[in-house]
């Protein structure tokens, strides 16, 4: 039987690990030639090494030219690109030093995080969207970010930015949609990525688990599934949709842990 994405090409943004990586990886097991694009070009190859028939390319989203090459170079090597993972984002330790209350914020790391969450997506969207168009269709995924719903302490250029690529995602979906071109974006909330288990004290990780739904934290190939299931057919009546793939942090009041503590004591009670 065949897969459900084979004979397609798949081009993923911040490809090197986590998310991009997991996404990538399950991608190709339904059947897609994968693209795996990062800035660390070691790092994509690492990750490509470990997918068969993938390929890796450097790109800096902050870079137009950079942006135009490489869609340029994956259609002259591949044919076309039909699906795009929009997945690459600044989140590093510098740029969360530095992205801080809009009173503290550092402007630079404002620009930075403008430059590759939003307009790095829509700068990938513009030149994969004719070749797309060309095609007959195709199917662009949006990796946007609990940030971008709820208001935090911190973190407000990302937050900020990924606000702005839900709605990017509604003009796509819009704008395209007639040409068989599908835009959706996932919002994503705290996921196990190999970055998140390494900087994430133990407590905080608990504190987070008491705002799922679920008896678990996210992992990377929860997020992938996701992505698999958008860049098929099976998901050709979806577009211009925001999917929360949070473990239901957002799906509750905010009072919702404090209570479960509460019942909990009175149960054993404590209270």
């Amino acid at each position: 039987m065949a897969r459900r994405l084979e004979g397609k090409i798949a081009l993923i943004t911040g490809a090197a690990g986590g998310i991009g990586m997991a996404s990538a990886k399950r991608l190709a097991e339904d059947g897609a030639t994968v693209v795996l694009a990062d800035i660390d070009l070691a790092g994509a190859e690492a990750a490509s090494e470990q997918i068969k028939g993938s390929a890796a390319y450097k790109v800096d989203l902050t870079d137009e030219t950079a942006v135009k090459s490489l869609c340029e170079a994956v259609t002259a090597r591949f044919g076309t690109i039909d699906i795009l993972h929009n997945n690459a984002a600044i989140q590093n330790d510098a740029q969360r030093q530095t992205d801080l209350d809009v009173v503290n914020l550092d402007v630079a790391a404002w620009d930075m995080a403008m430059a590759v969450n939003v307009r790095g997506a829509m700068l990938m969207t513009k030149y994969v969207v004719p070749h797309m168009i060309a095609a007959g269709g195709g199917s662009i995924i949006n990796s946007a970010s609990g940030f971008g719903v709820q208001g935090e302490a911190t973190l407000t250029a990302y937050g900020t930015s990924k606000a702005a690529l839900i709605q990017l995602n509604r003009m796509i979906a819009t704008q395209y949609g007639k040409q068989n071109v599908r835009s959706n974006c996932m919002v994503i909330g705290f996921v196990l990525t190999p970055m998140a288990v390494e900087s994430t004290p133990d407590m905080v990780k608990d504190i987070l688990l008491s705002h799922h739904l679920t008896p678990e934290l996210g992992q990377p190939e929860d997020i992938a599934n996701l992505v698999a299931f958008l860049a098929s057919d099976e998901s050709k009546f979806i577009t211009g949709a925001a999917i929360p793939i949070d473990g239901g942090v957002t799906a509750h009041q905010p009072s919702y842990a404090d209570f479960q503590k509460m019942f909990a004591a009175m149960g054993s009670g404590k209270l």
